[in-house]
């Protein structure tokens, strides 16, 4: 995403949305992601951050009453930021520095004294499930999860080339919801010889397990960065349990903002989005 991620970074490129007024309005990506988190139930959120971002996150995600005086002549503009302070207000949120980019692993360990003991949600900062209502499907991981006391469940999806994502490998085992459910029996990243179509999102539901999968990963140290996938693939290779569930065509779309042409991809994803949302909101 050169020269434009040199200065900002992707996660904070904007997508569109509708307000509560009405109004198509425009979010970086990551506020969608923390909007997602909220209104699945999480009501405790750690943002784990570049040392070179952490000035710009603090800024966007801390209540600034004086930004609202400010701008207080134009009151009409200020409802989704008045709306972020109020989620804000009601969130302990906690914002950790990943000193190296060591890998999305290793991110991921960074948050392990935040979340402690208790299972958790997980979402990556450069892409979002564009849903509604926003927060649904994460909600569902999170009940799937805790009902069974699972290690991890994924989101995956079937897409036409695997090969440029984590690709999840199981048999079909019943349904939730409007969801087909996925016994995992392997993942790996990037295969340059996919042996399935589903490819993971960068959504979870995870048991604390997950911290240590990690660290013994780390500990093998085979490549410089950490992957996510390679805890995930160990804690199925350890008998741990881990499900899946497939997004269906219906259930919303998943957009990564990780290349130029993912972006363009969004943001017209978001754009059709946010106007479906507003003939719902008028038609009600």
């Amino acid at each position: 995403m050169l020269p434009w991620s040199r200065g900002l970074r992707k996660e904070f490129l904007p997508l569109l949305d509708r307000s509560a007024t009405g109004t198509t309005v425009l979010k970086p990506v990551a506020h969608l992601a923390l909007e997602s988190l909220i209104r699945a139930g999480a009501d405790r959120i750690t943002l784990v951050v570049a040392r070179r971002d952490e000035g710009l996150a603090r800024s966007y995600f801390s209540i600034d009453p004086e930004f609202l005086d400010r701008h207080a002549h134009h009151r009409e503009r200020l409802a989704e930021t008045e709306a972020l302070y109020r989620a804000l207000g009601d969130l302990e949120l906690k914002i950790v520095v990943q000193d190296e980019p060591k890998g999305f692993g290793d991110a991921v360990l960074r948050a392990a004294p935040s979340v402690g003991r208790a299972p958790f949600l997980l979402h990556a900062a450069d892409a979002v499930l564009l849903e509604h209502p926003r927060g649904h499907t994460l909600a569902e991981l999170g009940r799937l999860q805790a009902a069974e006391d699972l290690d991890a469940v994924l989101l995956v999806r079937r897409v036409a080339d695997p090969s440029k994502y984590g690709v999840v490998q199981g048999r079909v085992v019943g349904r939730v919801g409007p969801y087909r459910r996925l016994e995992v029996s392997a993942m790996e990243e990037k295969p340059a010889k996919p042996r399935s179509p589903w490819a993971a999102t960068a959504v979870y539901a995870f048991s604390p397990r997950i911290f240590a999968a990690l660290r013994a990963e780390a500990r093998v140290g085979r490549s410089r960065e950490l992957e996510l996938t390679a805890g995930i693939a160990r804690l199925v290779r350890e008998e741990g349990r881990v499900a899946a569930l497939i997004l269906p065509p219906s259930g919303g779309r998943w957009s990564s903002v990780g290349s130029v042409e993912g972006y363009l991809r969004a943001l017209h994803l978001s754009k059709r989005a946010a106007e479906r949302l507003g003939i719902r909101r008028r038609a009600s």
